[in-house]
Order: structure tokens, then C-alpha cells, then sequence
């Protein structure tokens, strides 16, 4: 083959390759429009399908609604917050993240706990399969910021008995790069338990795996 052919078909190649990735990441493109405004829910039109969310919820798309009011929306995508208007629209461009594992070694009472945070706050985590969702006491969520007095009061059952407990929902929870919105949560009256319990409602966000005393957590992007 001649240089000028080899050329001519080098910069063929390259060509088409830009074309080709240039048509991916406009396949990435997410568009967004405010369609209607309520107090506490919107509704969006996101890739031309129209999504009716509440507060807290998250659209199949995985667009987070913060909060809404009759004037604009502040919805949240892996990590990006926006603020919009009534018919107001975006249309970004994001990359998917790779699937971030955090690993775990169980100590030597048997117990797998890591260090983490709770609405930007650090915390030490006890990873707890058992527990239906997260849980704390009064004293760590008093210590971490959290508003328990418009939570949903509850008698919650434990070990020792019953016990008070307030509902909350924790903004955000984050286990090393693995971060969940929105996680239900209990803070329960008293010093127990003395760490927080990372239970279900943040575990089932995630893909679990344990294998000689180590326990693998991996993201579900």
C-alpha cells in the first residue's frame, strides 16, 4: 500500500470514529422541561415523557426532586442541582459513572463497620442486613443537624423493647464514592444504637457481596 493511501485510509478511519463518538455523547443528552408547579411536586418533561414527582422522589430517568413550590423546581442529577422555572427546559450532557465498590473487613467481633457521612457529616457505620432501613440515636442525629421535629413519631421494637422513635428521610448517605438521596431513616430516643445502623433502605441500592469476612458494596450505575 502507498503512503497516500495508508494516509487517505488513516484519516478515513479517524473520521469515523469522531463521527461515531460524537453520535454517543449526543445519545447521552438529557433534556428537561417544567411542565406544571405545585407545592411540593412538579411536573417535568424529561426525554419528551412526561413524569409527575412529588418531593423526594426520583423520576425512572433518575432525575432527584429536592423540593417545588407554584414558582420553580430544584431537581438534582448524579450530583448536578438545577433550579427552573415554570416552562423553563435544559438539555445536558452527563457521562455515567463507572460502578464505584467499597470493601468492608469484618472485625473481630464479627461486625462489619465502615466510616461514612450523613448529609456531608462524618459518621462510623455498622452495616446491619437486618435493619430495615437506617437507624441512629437522638444524640448522634442531634450531633449530625438532623430535624426531627416535624418527623412522623413511632414506638419502634429493639432487643431491649420498645422505644420512641422519630421518621426522617437523610438527604444524602454516603459509604466511600457510593453516595444514595433521599434515605429513610429512624432516630430512636436514647443513646442506643451507639453506632448508626446502615440498614436496607440504603443497602438495597446497592449490589452486596461477602466472602471470607469481607464484605463488597458496589454501586448499581
Amino acid at each position: 500500500m502507498s503512503r497516500r493511501k495508508y494516509f487517505t485510509l488513516v484519516t478515513g478511519l479517524l473520521i469515523a470514529a469522531s463521527l461515531l463518538l460524537s453520535h454517543v455523547v449526543k445519545a447521552q443528552e438529557t433534556d428537561i422541561e417544567v411542565v406544571a408547579l405545585f407545592a411540593n411536586a412538579a411536573v417535568l418533561r424529561i426525554d419528551g415523557k412526561q413524569r409527575f414527582l412529588k418531593s423526594g422522589e426520583t423520576s425512572p430517568e433518575g432525575i432527584f426532586l429536592e423540593k417545588a413550590d407554584s414558582s420553580e423546581v430544584t431537581i438534582n442529577y448524579q450530583g448536578k442541582r438545577s433550579t427552573l422555572g415554570l416552562s423553563e427546559r435544559i438539555s445536558t450532557e452527563y457521562k455515567k459513572p463507572s460502578r464505584v465498590t467499597v470493601s468492608v473487613q469484618i472485625n473481630k467481633r464479627g461486625q462489619y463497620i465502615t466510616t461514612g457521612s450523613i448529609n456531608g457529616m462524618p459518621v462510623k457505620f455498622l452495616i446491619d442486613t437486618g435493619a430495615n432501613i437506617v437507624a441512629m440515636n437522638s444524640i448522634t442525629a442531634k450531633h449530625l443537624g438532623i430535624d426531627v421535629s416535624t418527623g412522623r413519631k413511632m414506638i419502634a421494637t429493639t432487643a431491649g423493647g420498645t422505644i420512641g422513635s422519630t421518621e426522617v428521610y437523610l438527604d444524602i448517605v454516603r459509604v466511600g464514592g457510593i453516595g444514595i438521596s433521599n434515605v429513610h431513616a429512624m432516630v430512636l430516643d436514647g443513646g442506643f444504637p451507639t453506632e448508626v445502623l446502615l440498614g436496607m433502605s440504603f443497602l438495597k441500592n446497592v449490589k452486596m457481596q461477602e466472602n471470607a469476612g469481607l464484605m463488597m458494596l458496589t454501586s448499581q450505575f
